[in-house]
């Protein structure tokens, strides 16, 4: 049974892992990974058909707790724990709920304050202050709801036990003198759960890393120059520990920069990956010549920010740029963060009539569907291109195949939902043929 530390508007966990609110689904599904021999049961779910309307939910069923996610952003909403019967929790190290303490009102107003008249409630403590809200009855549900700042309880009670409730939920009488129970609680950020959003992504995740806050895709005349980079980082005073404040900086990397000034730009990537075989180089004008050098192109992998840098394998500078939406239902899902990016794009003249504006171009994102844009940006006699994966350890993709559109210099591959999974943009006079590259295994 896990043993847990409640910390109200933050976080729960113990000394070796924390679900932290404002925490990303990539670092929470690797404590999982992490923590595989004590946590069992996981389940990811999510809706195929509105990825975008519904939270991304990773139930711990046997542990009895559910990390909602906000579903646009995808960092740590709730924290929910459903059954408590099924875990630990203390509060300042003091066990509030386990097979020994049951969590009763008597137990939450000893171990988080106390009841007052009028059902007020509050606490100082240290430098921690916890304010308390009236319990508020749920008839539909038959529920108290016991409202902190950033924490909340709830006790099922039956109707018939409502009139007498008059001078706190402490003040109810039940006939056998037994007590309520909570039935589940939740941590999130704010004064009220119905309104309560995602945090924004905490310092003590960045793990010296940077995060996209968006790449705007730099155009002329239709055709990709480079990507700026709008970069968070972790503020560089002298010590981290005392300079928590987050960094905003711009960077930007072009076609032909070389791997030199990518890193530069960007930082030493989370992986490099090489190119084990290329299938499209029989298109190639030089493909029946035998090159002796056996060397590869390779990728930097950029996985917090959703990026693929393809460079090529003799002159060493950028060729490509791939764009990970990181939609669930995808077969990368989760190997990158969802990269917010922008790109314009001019529609020719006989578009324009259908509602755009010759000043105003159409600006693609990671939220643009498929179905919405291709009106104008393809003709009608455009075919995709059919791209199925496979793997050595699983031949058959769950997902299905992915479709894959060229347009000006930018291939989309969308999703049979109609959401964009990735965007690879590459400069036409670098190949016959483009291709669309999978740059990890």
């Amino acid at each position: 049974m896990l043993d847990l530390e409640v910390v109200p508007e933050r976080s729960l966990g113990n000394e070796q892992w924390e679900f932290i609110l404002g925490m990303p689904f990539y670092q929470t599904v690797n404590i999982l990974k992490r923590q595989d021999r004590v946590i069992k049961g996981v389940q990811v779910w999510y809706s195929n058909a509105q990825p975008l309307q519904m939270d991304l939910v990773v139930s711990l069923s046997q542990d009895g707790i559910k990390l909602i996610f906000d579903p646009v952003c995808q960092r740590l909403k709730i924290i929910e724990v459903f059954s408590m019967n099924k875990v630990k929790l203390k509060y300042c190290g003091v066990h509030f709920n386990s097979p020994q303490v049951q969590p009763t009102i008597e137990q939450i107003d000893q171990s988080f304050g106390a009841t007052h008249p009028g059902g007020q409630f509050c606490i100082t403590e240290s430098e921690n202050d916890i304010h308390f809200s009236r319990p508020v009855y749920n008839s539909e549900k038959q529920l108290f709801v016991l409202n902190f700042r950033g924490l909340s309880f709830d006790f099922p009670i039956e109707s018939k036990f409502e009139p007498r409730y008059a001078h706190g939920l402490g003040s109810l009488q039940f006939p056998n003198g037994s007590s309520p129970v909570v039935a589940r609680m939740c941590i999130y950020s704010g004064n009220s759960l119905s309104d309560t959003r995602a945090p924004p992504l905490p310092i003590t995740c960045f793990h010296g890393n940077c995060f996209v806050d968006c790449v705007e895709v730099l155009r002329d005349h239709n055709s990709t120059r480079g990507l700026k980079f709008i970069l968070v980082t972790e503020g560089n005073g002298s010590s981290k520990l005392l300079d928590t404040r987050k960094k905003t900086v711009d960077r930007i990397v072009r076609f032909s920069d070389s791997c030199q000034d990518v890193i530069s730009a960007l930082g030493c990537p989370s992986k490099v990956f090489y190119k084990s075989e290329d299938k499209m180089k029989i298109h190639s004008p030089d493909a029946h010549r035998r090159v002796k050098s056996r060397c590869s192109d390779y990728f930097y992998n950029y996985f917090t920010m959703g990026v693929d840098i393809l460079f090529d394998a003799n002159t060493h500078v950028v060729k490509k740029f791939i764009l990970h939406t990181n939609y669930p239902g995808h077969y990368n899902f989760n190997m990158y963060y969802r990269c917010e990016f922008k790109i314009p794009v001019h529609i020719d003249k006989p578009e324009l009539e259908a509602g755009l504006s010759e000043e105003e171009p159409l600006i693609i994102t990671a939220y643009s569907k498929w179905d919405k844009i291709q009106k104008y940006l393809l003709k009608p006699e455009q075919r995709p291109v059919i791209l199925t994966r496979s793997s050595s350890t699983n031949t058959n993709n769950p997902f299905g195949s992915t479709l894959c559109y060229g347009v000006h210099d930018m291939i989309f591959e969308t999703m049979q939902n109609h959401h964009i999974a990735s965007i690879t943009l590459y400069q036409p006079s670098t190949a016959t043929t483009p291709t669309h590259d999978i740059p990890v295994s």
